[in-house]
């Protein structure tokens, strides 16, 4: 029939392209978050105020820290009614005079309350429940990055419904894809950073490096991996809410639609030594595969997050894990240091830094403190051997 009426072939497929052109954003079947939208469509249009209620400090408010210190333009307050009168710059050493308000009444003109902090467990805190509720009575759209989704909420969902507002939860995904390591360009450097603990620096060591990197004419992508990175880049997985299985999966998925740039910079989560989350960091190096790695750490910082019974292994165990860990079908090591030296002085952290070169043979560098150009010409001094540069061929190193 269609042979006879080539016309119904061609108005079949034109109204199928309509059909798809016509359902929403929510609706599309993706990897990418809710969130990626609403940055790309109106990145003018959204005024924050960010919610750390009871817990404005670096290491809880680091979402609110990291959407502060690289999207001030969109942020009109943070909002914590403990610590009203004060700086963001005061109490999380960015956003020099933004200010910490007692209500939302306060934050004129925002439009959109972002959850601004990472609990361990990723739960919504109780007395947050009643801010939350009146800010979708004011037609807030609502963005959260916690395990604790908004849209599994019937209150928050009807209430969302009655005003007319947008929930957006970061962290909800329905990755079901394995890797495969097929199509991986042997030419595209990945460096990924790695950790001795959880909340470390090491997004803010990739965004830094990857800014960098572009500055320098490097076509670079920062890969985002967890709620707060995408926030910020506009893209990414949040592969710490992924099925197990697929982790790998959704990490290679990612790396093989930006492999068109020269350098990936691969956000790293968690730890190998953290008894939480090791898993997902493994499943991480696995699916980027990198042939650099970056190793962050925070001075001073000598028991495991969250598990204080549990010791951090000396770093040199901790780049020793990871390189055998990431060699498993091709080379990888660790090629320079971030160390996170806030807790330090100025001449502390130089003593510090001069002590881990010594120890690792390797360039160390605080990116904030000292600036990230140090690792940036690691980075550039590996791309430019040949050395890293795979065959294409998986198969286990010997």
């Amino acid at each position: 029939m269609f042979d006879q009426f080539p016309w119904i072939v061609g108005l079949t497929i034109c109204c199928y392209v309509i059909q798809l052109l016509s359902i929403t954003a929510s609706e599309r079947p993706n990897r990418i978050t809710p969130v990626t939208i609403l940055i790309e469509n109106s990145p003018m249009s959204r005024k924050l105020v960010i919610l750390t209620e009871g817990h404005t400090d670096p290491h809880t408010a680091k979402t609110a820290s990291s959407v502060v210190r690289y999207r001030r333009d969109e942020v009109v307050a943070l909002l914590d009614s403990t610590q009203a009168g004060r700086t963001t710059d005061e109490l999380l050493g960015v956003g020099d005079d933004l200010p910490i308000v007692a209500t939302l009444a306060e934050a004129v003109g925002a439009n959109t309350l972002l959850l601004g902090i990472a609990p361990p467990g990723g739960k919504i805190p109780p007395p947050w429940r009643a801010i939350i509720l009146e800010a979708i009575a004011k037609g807030m759209d609502i963005v959260a990055g916690l395990h604790d989704f908004l849209t599994d909420d019937s209150e928050f969902v009807a209430a969302a419904e009655q005003y007319g507002v947008t929930l957006t939860d970061v962290r909800k995904n329905d990755e079901h894809d394995i890797a495969r390591r097929v199509g991986i360009r042997s030419d595209c450097l990945r460096v990924l950073t790695v950790g001795h603990d959880c909340s470390i620096g090491k997004m803010v060591t990739s965004i830094e490096l990857a800014n960098a990197l572009r500055e320098r004419g490097n076509k670079t992508k920062f890969i985002a991996t967890g709620q707060t990175g995408i926030m910020i880049e506009g893209d990414g997985c949040p592969i710490d809410r992924v099925i197990a299985d697929f982790v790998s999966g959704a990490v290679e998925k990612m790396i093989l639609e930006h492999q068109h740039n020269d350098i990936l910079m691969v956000e790293g989560q968690g730890s190998l030594v953290h008894p939480s989350y090791s898993a997902v960091t493994l499943g991480l190096i696995h699916g980027c595969l990198p042939q650099a790695m970056i190793l962050c750490y925070e001075v001073g910082r000598e028991r495991v997050t969250g598990v204080e019974h549990v010791k951090i292994p000396p770093l040199a165990k901790v780049r020793e894990l990871n390189e055998m860990m990431a060699s498993v079908t091709q080379p990888s090591r660790v090629i320079g240091v971030s160390m996170n030296s806030r807790r330090v002085s100025a001449a502390d952290a130089e003593a510090e830094r001069e002590r881990v070169r010594a120890e690792l043979g390797l360039p160390v560098c605080d990116v904030f403190r000292h600036g990230p150009d140090e690792l940036v010409e690691a980075i550039l001094e590996f791309q430019r051997g040949e050395a890293w540069k795979a065959t294409g061929e998986s198969t286990l190193c010997n």
